[in-house]
């Protein structure tokens, strides 16, 4: 099978719009930001991905899938070399059928939605219309919408702002640590007032908002690439008890931190 550059890919994928796309890889492929004309489903098999786009970052972990629709642009990031990658593109005519394909979101995958998944394993490239595996790719993406009514918000703010970014940064390194608005402001030479407004004219959003996002990012991170327990990534992440945690976790991705553990692990 002749491999293509990242480029020529970008280019296939959309060639024929009434299509199939198939793309399934074992190891990153660094697209750049892009858009499709194709629906895109983008399967996590192992380790833990991210979807970049102009304002937000999303989290996706093993075991789930992104939707993305047509027209958003996007860059898919792997951060755990063990990841696999399984990408479909599909054709966008009966999208109006249903609001959830215009809709960008994370979606946890269930035994049948897997085993769907992989067993298009055996195809690659465009599967045409009339086709045997066509007709099992239009199924799949027929019960979509019917199987991905819980979405997963794991979702935090990007900026290029000069001012805000160095802040994030400094938030990232140390999600562990006693971070109160007086505390980082006081880091960065700022009153508590002007960091507030900051992050809510750049972000619209609180600092503690902020906060909380990153810690639930972080610690889905830490449950997807460490073996820690529950109450040492609940400590790593600033929560002096697990029931804290517990609650924080529940309140961002209206799941129990236990329960989602012991889905992705």
């Amino acid at each position: 099978m002749e491999l293509l550059t990242t480029q020529e890919y970008l280019v296939d994928i959309d060639k024929h719009p009434k299509s199939v796309y198939v793309l399934h890889e074992k190891s990153e492929r660094r697209f750049p930001v892009h858009r499709h004309i194709k629906g895109q489903l983008t399967y996590v098999e192992g380790g833990i991905a991210y979807v970049h786009t102009e304002a937000k970052t999303f989290v996706i972990p093993a075991r789930h899938y992104v939707w993305i629709p047509q027209g958003f642009n996007h860059l898919v990031q792997v951060r755990h070399t063990a990841t696999a990658i399984r990408s479909i593109y599909f054709y966008t005519h009966d999208d109006s059928t249903n609001a959830f394909y215009g809709q960008m979101g994370i979606y946890p995958v269930n035994n049948l939605l897997h085993e769907m998944i992989l067993y298009t394993g055996q195809w690659h490239g465009h599967i045409e219309p009339a086709s045997k595996p066509y007709t099992f790719l239009s199924a799949l993406k027929n019960i979509l919408p019917q199987l991905g009514v819980r979405h997963l918000p794991i979702v935090l703010p990007t900026t290029q702002n000069e001012r805000l970014r160095p802040i994030l940064l400094y938030l990232d390194k140390n999600p562990s640590q006693v971070l109160t608005l007086e505390r980082v402001s006081k880091q960065f030479g700022l009153s508590e007032r002007s960091l507030s407004r900051l992050f809510q004219s750049v972000l619209k959003l609180s600092f503690l908002q902020y906060l909380k996002q990153l810690r639930m990012v972080k610690a889905v991170e830490m449950m997807l690439q460490t073996d820690l327990t529950l109450s040492e990534i609940a400590y790593a992440t600033g929560y002096n008890s697990i029931s804290a945690f517990s609650n924080t976790f529940y309140q961002v991705t209206h799941i129990r931190p236990s329960e989602f553990a012991s889905t992705v692990r």
